[in-house]
């Protein structure tokens, strides 16, 4: 094929994109998508139902009532706009509970094809409420990934009742596209930062060398890999980098391309679901993934009894389709180009757009571990009633005691614990909302208590509270093989000043 006919093909291709948007070879790997996404809005919204009172209900740590209260007195004219969350409206507990609750059936439809459109808008919009008045408990780069990602389901998920695996259709191939946007910009992104930040256990490849102990919340086998050698953990982290910088780029390429680029993402998202505890993150990515293939690698000819049938995507829906699809794109290529160019300017108008959109998280930035902790404080919480003799409080899944064998939370997001770790990396004057968490505690709130894995003052809340900060390391098999212990750890020092929270 000559230069001449290379641009002809090009353009034929360029031509049948814009003007018949529906690819006849990916209905079935939509319909795995939309499914896919269902189980992990279900999997987030059971997740946080959970634990919502005790993070943002009236007796939580940060009660959404008060921070709705908040939002409306500082932009009494624009509060939904700058703030669109049904919280608004209603932050009580029963309301929180009731989010929640049509959060999961909604996403319960979506996982069985019924009224998938509507429920993946529905499912949107509670979540994003959601994310909202959550505040920090709800801010980690997966909340705001399940919020894009949810938002492209709506317009690759069928306007019908039903969404039928025996039936294939023509999803939209925009938006099958901008969820490759999607995966390269998070990948691509994650590796840049890697690389732009000037950490230097990036540059010398150390970095894995301190990753397993020093994640938020570490599991048993992160133990196991905390002991292999150190150029193993070396050879680790240059494939790291190669998945995500190199990889990304197979993803706008041919069949065999994207079936590398899949074969590499997932099996990154697949190790570290396998080592750490990144609430639905990892689960996300991969349902994500699925989008970089095509019919008949997901679902082989040989597997298939029957033909499926065709049915072309609405011509109605081009009219909706085509500037949302340009809005996306705009708004993430401004934001992308904005983290790896920031020297470079966008045209005011776009800048504008992009600020009144902000607040929808429709798109986002994103960038994993771009400097790698090389140490692991962590807080103790301790109670005393003399002030002299101090009981810790136990948490279910952050570290604490020294021989508590690291365990998975995995689909689950514990969001205190993991907030926790962020507290311990910062000063005390960062985490006001961590001596908030203290003061329920000296109230004896069942809410926040819920959060533990123990109540150590059953009887009575204590009258002091301190948070005492450690060093921790894991300990080596001969360690662990002699004392049971799978963490060594060292006190730092006091955390913050001595609580005595007014009883109620």
């Amino acid at each position: 094929m000559n230069r001449s006919q290379r641009i002809d093909a090009l353009g034929r291709k360029l031509r049948e994109a814009v003007l018949t948007p529906g690819d006849p070879r990916m209905g079935r790997t939509t319909d795995a998508f939309l499914r896919g996404m269902g189980g992990i809005y279900l999997i987030a919204f059971l997740s946080l139902w959970y634990q919502i009172d005790g993070l943002i209900g009236s007796q939580g740590i940060l009660p959404a009532a008060a921070w709705a209260e908040w939002v409306r007195q500082t932009i009494p004219h624009a509060a939904y706009l700058k703030a669109p969350t049904l919280i608004l409206l209603d932050g009580s507990d029963a309301f929180l509970h009731l989010l929640c609750a049509a959060g999961a059936m909604l996403a319960v439809l979506l996982l069985f094809g019924i009224f998938p459109m509507i429920s993946a808008a529905l499912c949107w919009g509670l979540y994003l409420s959601l994310v909202l008045g959550g505040q920090l408990f709800l801010s980690y780069q997966w909340d705001q990934l399940l919020l894009e990602a949810g938002f492209l389901t709506i317009f690759l998920s069928p306007a019908g009742v039903r969404s039928s695996s025996h039936h294939a259709r023509h999803p939209n191939r925009w938006f099958i596209w901008l969820a490759r946007w999607l995966v390269f910009r998070l990948m691509f992104a994650s590796g840049f930062v890697k690389l732009t930040s000037g950490d230097p256990t990036w540059t010398g490849l150390t970095a894995l060398t301190y990753h397993y102990f020093t994640q938020p919340i570490p599991t048993w086998t992160a133990w196991a890999m905390n002991q292999l050698p150190p150029f193993l953990h070396q050879i680790s982290a240059a494939l790291v980098l190669l998945i995500e910088l190199v990889l990304p780029f197979f993803i706008f390429g041919s069949r065999r391309y994207r079936l590398i680029a899949f074969g590499g993402i997932s099996g990154l998202q697949i190790l570290i679901l396998l080592t750490g505890n990144f609430g639905f993150f990892n689960l996300l990515s991969l349902v994500l993934c699925l989008l970089l293939l095509e019919d008949d690698l997901l679902f082989p000819p040989l597997n298939r009894p029957e033909a499926p049938v065709a049915l072309a995507l609405p011509r109605w829906s081009l009219a909706l389709h085509a500037p949302i699809a340009i809005l996306l794109l705009v708004l993430s290529l401004q934001g992308f180009t904005r983290q790896i160019m920031p020297g470079l300017s966008w045209p005011e108008p776009v800048q504008t757009v992009s600020r009144a959109m902000a607040p929808f998280r429709i798109t986002a930035t994103y960038g994993l571990f771009a400097v790698m902790t090389t140490a692991r404080p962590e807080i103790e919480i301790e109670g005393s009633q003399d002030g002299e003799v101090w009981v810790a409080y136990p948490f279910k899944w952050k570290v604490g005691p020294v021989g508590k064998r690291p365990r998975f939370a995995t689909p689950y997001m514990p969001r205190l614990d993991w907030q926790l770790w962020f507290a311990a990396l910062g000063p005390p004057e960062r985490n006001v909302w961590l001596f908030m968490m203290m003061s329920r505690l000296g109230e004896g709130s069942p809410a926040v208590l819920a959060l533990l894995e123990d109540n150590p003052f059953p009887e009575s809340p204590p009258r002091y509270l301190r948070a005492i900060r450690y060093d921790y390391t894991f300990s080596n098999f001969e360690t662990l093989r002699t004392t049971g212990a799978w963490w060594q750890r060292e006190r730092i020092g006091p955390y913050g000043p001595i609580l005595e929270p007014a009883k109620p």
